[in-house]
Parts: C-alpha cells; sequence; structure tokens
C-alpha cells in the first residue's frame, strides 16, 4: 500500500534557509575572533621566545591600549548667603549665558511674615567643563554656606547599550535582506514584523543612550539663595489700607444683621411661651396689689388764721 508522505512547502524551506543563514551570518564574528586570537597566541610565543623578557615586558608596556576616561554624570548644589536675592538672580543669569548654560528653574520665596528672609532655589545646567569655573563664579555672590558635588560613573551603562544597539542594528540589517527575497505575503508580514519590533528596540535604546550622554555633557547644578537678613513685612499703601477696612466693616455689619435676624426667628418660634410668662407676672403683680388692705385716708386738718 502506497504511503504519502507531505513535504514543506518551498517558500517554508526558503525563509527557515534565510533565517539560518541570518543567525549565522551574526554569530560568525565569534569563529573569527578565536581563530585572531588563537593566531595571535602562537605570534606570542614565538615573539616571547625570540626577545628576552626584559626587552618584552617593555615593548608590552609601549603597546598597552589606553584606557578611556570615565563617562561621569556630575550634579552641583550650593547655598549662598547674598545681601539682595532680586541682584543676584540677574548676576546668576548673566553667568549662565557666558558658560553657555541653561537656566530650568527657578522658585523664589518672598517675606510674607515679619523677621521672614528672602529666598529663592534656581536649577540650571552647564557645559561639565565649566563646572568648577561656574562654581567659583556663584561663589562669589556672597558668602558660600556649603557645597558639594556628586558623581556617577555611567561608562558600563553607555558600553551596554552600544552593544545592544550594534546587535540590533545587525540583526534589522538581516532581516532587511530576508524581507526583500521572501516571496509569499504570509512571509513578507512575518519578517515585517520581526522588523518592526527590532527597529521599535532600536529607538528605545537610541533614546537612552542620548539621554545619558546628554547628562554626562551637561551638568546639574542647584543654587539656593538666602538673604543675609531678614526684613520685616513691607508698607501697604493707603488704598490697600482704607480696602481692608471697609472690607472688614461690611463683614462685620453683616454678620450683625445675620444675628439679629437669627435673634428674631428665635423670639417669634417662643413668642408664646412669653406671652404666657408675661401674663403670669402681670396676673400676679395684680393679685398682689387687689390683695393688700385698703388704708383709710386722714381726714383733712383745717387750720384758721
Amino acid at each position: 500500500m502506497p504511503v504519502s508522505i507531505k513535504l514543506p512547502s518551498k517558500s517554508g524551506v526558503f525563509v527557515s534557509a534565510l533565517l539560518g543563514s541570518a543567525i549565522f551570518t551574526s554569530c560568525a564574528s565569534a569563529p573569527q575572533m578565536s581563530k585572531q586570537a588563537l593566531t595571535q597566541s602562537g605570534g606570542e610565543r614565538a615573539f616571547n621566545q625570540a626577545v628576552p623578557a626584559d626587552t618584552a615586558g617593555k615593548v608590552a608596556q609601549k603597546a598597552e591600549v589606553p584606557q578611556s576616561r570615565p563617562q561621569l554624570i556630575k550634579k552641583a548644589a550650593m547655598t549662598v548667603i547674598v545681601n539682595s536675592v532680586d541682584r543676584s538672580i540677574d548676576a546668576v543669569s548673566k553667568i549662565i549665558n557666558n558658560k553657555q548654560g541653561d537656566l530650568i528653574g527657578l522658585n523664589e520665596r518672598q517675606p510674607t511674615k515679619d523677621y521672614a528672609r528672602h529666598t529663592a532655589s534656581i536649577t540650571l545646567r552647564v557645559p561639565q567643563n565649566q563646572l568648577e569655573s561656574t562654581l567659583d563664579e556663584l561663589a562669589k555672590l556672597g558668602t558660600v554656606e556649603n557645597r558639594n558635588i556628586t558623581a556617577e560613573d555611567v561608562s558600563n551603562q553607555l558600553v551596554d547599550f552600544q552593544a545592544r544597539l550594534t546587535n540590533l542594528q545587525r540583526t534589522e540589517a538581516n532581516l532587511q535582506k530576508i524581507m526583500d527575497r521572501s516571496g509569499s505575503v504570509r512571509d513578507v508580514l512575518s519578517v515585517a514584523q520581526e522588523l518592526s519590533n527590532v527597529r521599535q528596540s532600536i529607538e528605545q535604546i537610541n533614546a537612552q543612550l542620548k539621554n545619558l550622554k546628554n547628562q554626562v555633557a551637561y551638568s546639574t547644578i542647584t543654587l539656593n539663595l538666602e538673604a543675609a537678613v531678614s526684613s520685616n513685612s513691607p508698607q501697604r499703601s493707603l488704598g490697600s489700607q482704607i480696602q481692608e477696612t471697609w472690607n472688614n466693616s461690611s463683614h462685620s455689619v453683616g454678620e450683625f444683621t445675620v444675628g439679629l435676624l437669627k435673634l428674631a426667628i428665635w423670639l417669634m418660634v417662643y413668642s408664646p411661651y412669653v406671652l404666657i410668662l408675661a401674663a403670669a407676672i402681670y396676673g400676679l403683680n395684680r393679685w398682689r396689689r387687689n390683695s393688700q388692705p385698703v388704708r383709710p385716708t386722714p381726714p383733712a386738718e383745717n387750720y384758721d388764721g
């Protein structure tokens, strides 16, 4: 009895072969690196046999690749006691413009109570190579109360992001080649979906990489300004004082009127009891007058001259 065997479609075999070639291409760098390492190790053995140890050590030291500088995100904070906060804010703006920086935040607090001090908090960004000189310029505004600088090394993160970005770009190129060779609509849609996911990952890593590089290139400074002498509350104008007096008197009259209306309502509600009490008092007083005995009036005396 003949047995029928279903063979895979040509398009599926073709796409599988292309995907396998893409994976093989992306992974082909590892064997080449291993061969180079083996060749280099063999050359090093021959070089070590031909050259004395001292000479080889000196040559190796000269051949060392210099290490790259660490990529640091620097942040600084400073509190300065100044004579005038308003003039200091203008001076800070001029300093930032000269240092090619940006003022990204300002929070000024005017004194609202007696003996309160005028303060301001300023957030600014300057190029990292201008950080120290900018802090020195800001310190000249007054008396420095405190000053600190923090740094975070993000070299490993940058290297990791760059490596991931390179791998994704290589994968994108391989998928693009597969998509160009695919024939059926189903295969093209499948590769297109995978290509879209890879490109989305590339955009995300690119954004994170740019953000880190931007933080490394520009340092953030938080500057707190405080007035040296506390000031009393500013004298208000005559118009504001009259307006405040009028508002207070109007409010007092309104409250007094409402109080009278409430009293009238209370009297109206309790008026029957008040009338009964008044009638009882009136009756009691009248009964007292009627119960008292009537004293005879003494006769009038006649006086003859």
